[in-house]
């Protein structure tokens, strides 16, 4: 095991990493898969908020139409079994909500936009 430190918007975080050195690694019991969102496309205009890892989505703190201040908390995504915040990023109003809570997401996934 090797550790690192490692910084995410700003918060420091402690990991630890296994090597296994080009051996095959023991295959890992995998829990049920959650049901995965749908992909919708962003609306023309507005800025694009995606998902920045794969993950589930443990908390929705907006709805379509809601007023947001850039940096404000707007999903809740668990990944690695950590909880991120995923914030707005700038002033607007909250369009085409495209997950919800429990959904599973891929890296880059469409989640909202923020006109």
């Amino acid at each position: 095991m090797r550790n690192f430190l490692v910084n995410v918007n700003g918060t420091q975080y402690e990991v630890a990493v296994e090597e296994i050195d080009g051996k095959a690694a023991p295959a890992a019991k995998q829990a049920p898969a959650a049901p995965k969102a749908a992909a919708a496309p962003a609306p023309a205009g507005g800025m694009k908020v995606t998902a920045p890892m794969p993950g589930t989505i443990t908390g929705v703190n907006v709805k379509d139409g809601d007023a947001v201040k850039a940096g404000q908390p707007i999903f809740v995504l668990e990944a690695m079994k950590m909880e991120s915040d995923i914030v707005s990023p700038a002033d607007g109003t909250v369009r085409s909500v495209s997950v919800s809570k429990g959904a599973s997401v891929e890296a880059g996934m469409f989640l909202c936009s923020v006109e």
